[in-house]
């Protein structure tokens, strides 16, 4: 075999099957979801920013909420296993053109989600190592050194990085649990009361704001679907994996936003408003429990960047096997992995930071809080377009799924998460925490309306300059098939004509 073939052998269409199982899955999840950095930074942000005490039970009417999206939304993802998810499905739902269009929003998004840690990532490090070994150097030099760590994790086989990140979860998740524990054991003077749980205690004065910062915190549940082309039997793992973790996420959530309430008793808010509110968590455990947790807080963050990076690079690769983006991006190595994908993410990676630091930007005001609302807030107009397009995907076959998980279910949701994202725009000077009718409130939520339309314009020019390539958006595997069997064909029709002719 010659060297140019032994090189192309290494390169395949094709992601590595069957290598991920329902705890993999659900590692990946949680380490989107980011529950220790969500508990320590979104909670009290929450309390902060609207000034109520109903935090618990906006977390919990977003979870479910979120139950009744994912219905639909797994009842699909049984139907059309693609690591392109929402594209897949919006494609497949609402019609190719919108299909490309809500694949560029997911692109953004997540590229924002995954791209703003790092400005979380490096002032965190700075900070850990100047404090615990007197290491001085500036935010960026940290930042790039997780985006190397990120880059190289990364390119190594989906089941190692499962594993990985499951024992970092796993911890992180004891730790949450033990500080929501702590703060229950040592209540404020009020004592423990259970009325910020019940969704009673929501009001319409603060209800967008309260609603829109909690369903940010939300934000990497729906990512299982992405690895339905790499799990074991996909029919059982992606909806266990994607109801249990949103269950589990729900209650962690709660649980340490309730914890909070309950230890800092009526000064909840004005701590929250406080210098004190990036330790507010901590500082319900003080001691190793609390430095521990800081720690864990850390590896929380390069665990979220490494799963926003994993699913970014399923995406580009989706987009690539099916021509929407180079061919060359639908590649993977040797070992499975999307290495043409995992590269371009890498490298919007090295440039956000890179801008960052040449543009004197806060990397945790601008880079890290407006990148991941921003990215949240995308990730939310796709949940509402993608309900729609279960109800329409399902008219057609009505007799495929029961009444509730076709119809009912995603009509309802398509509602409520409508709402959620026009709470989210109405509310985004408080989500972003600037002035009402800064540049910056509808530039930033107008990035999607300007991804969606271009996605939406390329859909044209392929179905008129490139009607194959076209007619397999949304297809997935079966859009490789079709291509080799076109391929296949128009190879051996010249030969049966040159045997006709010979004859």
């Amino acid at each position: 075999m010659s060297t140019r073939s032994r090189s192309t052998s290494k390169v395949s269409a094709a992601l590595a099957r069957n290598r991920l199982g329902i705890p993999a899955v659900m590692f990946f999840i949680l380490a989107g979801v980011a529950p220790l950095t969500v508990t320590a930074g979104v909670v009290p942000t929450a309390y902060a920013a609207t000034g109520l005490t109903s935090v618990p039970a906006a977390f919990l009417v977003v979870a479910a909420v979120l139950a009744v999206f994912a219905v639909g939304y797994v009842a699909m993802a049984q139907r059309i296993p693609n690591a392109g998810a929402f594209y897949a499905f919006i494609a497949q739902g609402l019609g190719r053109p919108a299909g490309v269009g809500g694949a560029l929003v997911a692109v953004v998004a997540y590229n924002l989600l995954q791209v703003g840690l790092y400005g979380m990532i490096g002032p965190s490090l700075a900070s850990f190592a100047a404090d615990n070994f007197n290491v001085n150097a500036p935010w960026g030099v940290w930042a790039l050194g997780a985006w190397a760590a990120v880059t190289v994790l990364g390119l190594i086989r989906v089941d190692l990085s499962g594993r990985l990140l499951g024992v970092l979860s796993t911890v992180e998740l004891l730790l949450t649990v033990a500080l929501t524990v702590a703060g229950l054991a040592h209540p404020a003077a009020s004592g423990i009361r259970a009325a910020s749980l019940s969704p009673t205690s929501l009001h319409l004065a603060g209800l967008g704001a309260v609603l829109a910062v909690a369903v940010l915190g939300f934000t990497g549940f729906e990512q299982a679907p992405v690895f339905s082309e790499e799990a074991r039997n996909p029919g059982r793992t992606i909806p266990l994996a994607t109801f249990v973790s949103l269950g589990l996420i729900a209650v962690v959530y709660a649980g340490a936003a309730w914890a909070l309430n309950v230890h800092y008793g009526d000064q909840a808010v004005a701590v929250a408003q406080g210098p004190g509110s990036a330790t507010m968590l901590f500082s319900m455990a003080p001691g190793l429990l609390a430095s521990s947790a800081r720690t864990l807080f850390l590896t929380s963050l390069l665990a979220a960047a490494l799963a926003f990076h994993t699913a970014v690079g399923r995406y580009m690769w989706a987009l690539g096997r099916e021509r929407v983006l180079p061919a060359v991006m639908g590649t993977t190595g040797s070992n499975g992995v999307p290495r043409a994908a995992s590269a371009v993410q890498s490298v919007l990676g090295a440039v956000a930071i890179l801008l960052a630091l040449a543009l004197h930007w806060d990397p945790v005001g601008q880079l890290f809080f407006w990148g991941g609302t921003t990215g949240g807030f995308g990730i939310l107009l796709l949940l509402a377009a993608t309900s729609a397009a279960v109800v329409k995907y399902f008219a057609g076959m009505p007799q495929e799924e029961t009444l509730w998980r076709r119809l009912v279910a995603p009509a309802a949701s398509t509602l409520l998460l409508a709402v959620m994202a026009w709470l989210c725009f109405d509310h985004y000077d408080v989500l972003l925490n600037v002035p009402a009718g800064s540049l910056a409130t509808t530039v930033l939520p107008g990035s999607f309306v300007l991804a969606a339309a271009i996605g939406v314009a390329w859909a044209l020019v392929l179905r008129s300059r490139q009607p194959e390539a076209y007619e397999a958006i949304g297809l997935g595997g079966a859009a490789v098939l079709a291509r080799r069997t076109a391929t296949a064909s128009a190879v051996s029709a010249p030969s049966t004509v040159a045997r006709g002719t010979a004859r």
